[in-house]
């Protein structure tokens, strides 16, 4: 266990910047200020590569995780709409359609991790001879998770330097071993997390899971706008909780409205990977640790999808 303390230390956050603000930049107070000289355009070019080059130079550059061929990430712009449970199948079904592809699967989600219980996984990873952490496995997946590091019931009160260090640690402090590919929940919304990873690790592409809601589909177009602007590839939409289907008359009902993130995948020019169900099926496999692609692979739940 004398590892794990260290793992979760925080990092001292970046001394201030603060100090090397020249006091001429702040405006001169009481009086009119003086009058700016017009710049040529030769001027304002210079300055628009200056400011490009300092900013580039700021920026992370990519590395690929050792033993890792293709990242794909699943997000979302909103919580709830079943990111993770498409995650988790997304990962199974890659290894049933070529069982011999190694597939791993990255909980990103430090402040609510759902990996562990959705791939009945429990314990803390064991550390090989390099001081690397090993993943848990289960249904042939290769899990890592915050899930794994702090007791279940124990919220994560961290801000997000920290949450920063513990992303980093467990994509890069983790033997992988040789991954086809490695599916990564991240966490709703598209914040530090979501940025790093896209600029840290070359991302093959992003999935964005949406139900049909307007609400959901407002936050996934951010979300995949965002994934847009920092240049990894959107392979396409997700409709989750597309329709239910009434288990007794087995008339249909679209609780969340019909066909919007087919709407919204025809405006941003993707393709509609599929559409899930709300189904009950999906929901009690799901929580019993038993994802219904592992459970009831031939279910007409989970087509045409997975």
């Amino acid at each position: 266990m004398g590892a794990w303390p260290r793992f979760l230390l925080p990092l001292f956050p970046q001394a201030s910047l603060w100090g090397s603000v020249r006091r001429s930049a702040w405006p001169m107070s009481g009086g009119a200020s003086p009058r700016r000289p017009r710049s040529s355009g030769a001027d304002s070019d210079a300055l628009k590569d200056r400011r490009a080059q300092i900013m580039a130079r700021g920026l992370p550059k990519q590395k690929p995780i050792e033993g890792v061929k293709q990242v794909i990430v699943v997000a979302s712009g909103k919580g709830g709409v079943g990111k993770s449970t498409t995650a988790v199948n997304l990962a199974l079904a890659l290894g049933a359609n070529d069982s011999s592809k190694a597939i791993g699967l990255l909980d990103a989600d430090v402040y609510g991790p759902s990996i562990p219980k959705m791939m009945n996984l429990r314990g803390n990873p064991e550390l090989s001879e390099s001081n690397l952490m090993r993943p848990l496995l289960n249904y042939g997946i290769s899990c890592m998770s915050m899930g794994f590091l702090v007791e279940e019931k124990a919220p994560v009160v961290w801000r997000g330097l920290m949450v920063m260090s513990a992303i980093e640690k467990m994509i890069r402090q983790v033997d992988w071993g040789q991954l086809d590919y490695l599916v990564i929940d991240m966490p709703p919304g598209t914040g530090d997390v979501q940025l790093s990873v896209s600029q840290n690790v070359p991302v093959s592409g992003a999935v964005i899971v949406s139900t049909p809601q307007d609400i959901a589909l407002m936050d996934a177009h951010k979300g995949a706008e965002m994934f847009r602007k920092v240049h990894v590839p959107v392979l396409g939409l997700i409709q989750n909780m597309s329709v239910f289907q009434c288990p007794k008359c087995k008339h249909e009902t679209h609780i969340f409205g019909a066909d919007g993130a087919k709407k919204l995948a025809k405006t941003l020019g993707l393709d509609v990977l599929g559409d899930i169900p709300l189904h009950l099926n999906i929901r009690e496999t799901s929580d019993s640790g038993q994802p219904i692609v592992f459970s009831q692979p031939q279910s007409n739940e989970c087509a045409p999808f997975f």
